[in-house]
């Protein structure tokens, strides 16, 4: 019986060893996890605090509107201006008729698409 109980005894520690493992693989996952997010928001933040100084109220509203229904195309317009605003290549405050331009700058590179009935 004492074999038994010694195998036993094994395979519940290497069971414990495995369990223990994937707890600390799961804690590991989840702490990147709230890193990145953190990060992303940190960067968001960055960047809405940046968008009050180079853009005027109206800008901002159409930005926000923007964010709204296309979030990655107001985060690319965010980035793009703020890069443009710490190269000097940017007349600050942009206002709305700018802003309106940039978008359809950046969305001239969108591929259209049509549907068409045979």
């Amino acid at each position: 019986m004492s074999v038994d109980d010694s195998e036993l005894d094994k395979l519940r520690s290497a069971r414990r060893a495995e369990i223990q493992k994937n707890i600390q693989e799961q804690a590991e996952i989840q702490l990147q996890s709230e890193e990145q997010q953190a990060a992303i928001s940190q960067e968001a933040d960055m960047l809405s605090e940046a968008m009050r100084s180079i853009l005027t109220p109206e800008a901002r509203q159409r930005l926000a509107t923007v964010e709204l229904t296309r979030e990655e195309v107001a985060l690319g317009v965010k980035r793009h201006l703020v890069n443009l605003h710490k190269e000097g290549r940017l007349n600050v405050p942009v206002d709305d008729q700018t802003l309106k331009a940039v978008l359809a700058r950046l969305n001239s590179n969108r591929r259209e698409s049509t549907i068409r009935r045979l």
